[in-house]
């Protein structure tokens, strides 16, 4: 019997290699992105149209009237956007309050609905200097929350605790990945600044897998 995952799929480099694992592995594969007021918005649009050429069952969730408890993150107020590299102090101005402990609990709720025994998301080696919930510990205490919350038990996977996102860049192109078709940049601008902490480590995956990055970049010709 072919399972069920839910797949949160933000639209970024992590969760489009995440999606097309799970499709290549055979999963019943349903997407689930959240709108929570993030000024890189224009990544849901790379979400609506790889799940639209797929024909893969997709919902985009607003919870943009949680700011009001999600707030002073630089991702979401008027505060510029810390440009470096994620390690750097400055990084974390990047960090929406509690996101991913909000979204695993909708996304568990909709696994539920949706038959699915399994919810994934994104988060790798990269993010755990920064984002306390990219960490195994959180990811663990998750997955023992989400098996007994509900009658039907559902599982908190991370696949790519254990990578670096060269080396999942390295994965999608292995499996022919365009890359175009997601966006990373933290800015919502028409190009992608090539100087916030996002944009630094998408351009060094690529540099280190020896490929250029097909996105257009401020102040490329």
């Amino acid at each position: 019997m072919t399972r069920t995952v839910v797949v949160i799929y933000s639209g970024g480099m992590d969760s489009y290699t995440l999606l097309h694992r799970a499709l290549a592995q055979g999963f019943d594969v349903h997407a689930l992105s959240f709108d929570y007021g993030q000024r890189h918005v224009r990544e849901l649009e790379c979400v609506r149209e790889v799940c639209q050429s797929l024909s893969i069952p997709h919902k985009v969730v607003d919870i943009r009237s949680l700011n009001v408890v999600m707030d002073g993150s630089a991702l979401t107020a008027d505060v510029d956007v810390p440009e470096g590299h994620y390690e750097e102090e400055s990084m974390k101005a990047t960090v929406v309050p509690n996101r991913n402990m909000i979204l695993l609990s909708l996304a568990t709720g909709y696994a539920v609905t949706a038959g699915a025994d399994s919810v994934w998301y994104g988060a790798h080696g990269g993010d755990h200097a920064i984002y306390p919930d990219c960490r195994p510990e959180f990811v663990e205490k998750m997955d023992a929350v989400c098996r007994v919350a509900n009658y039907q038990p559902v599982a908190i996977e991370a696949p790519f605790m254990g990578a670096d996102k060269s080396q999942i860049l390295t994965e999608g192109l292995n499996m022919g990945l365009d890359y175009s078709k997601t966006w990373t940049c933290y800015n919502g601008r028409e190009r992608a600044c090539g100087r916030c902490g996002s944009c630094v480590e998408r351009l060094e995956a690529f540099a280190a897998n020896g490929v250029t990055d097909p996105l257009p970049y401020e102040g490329q010709a």
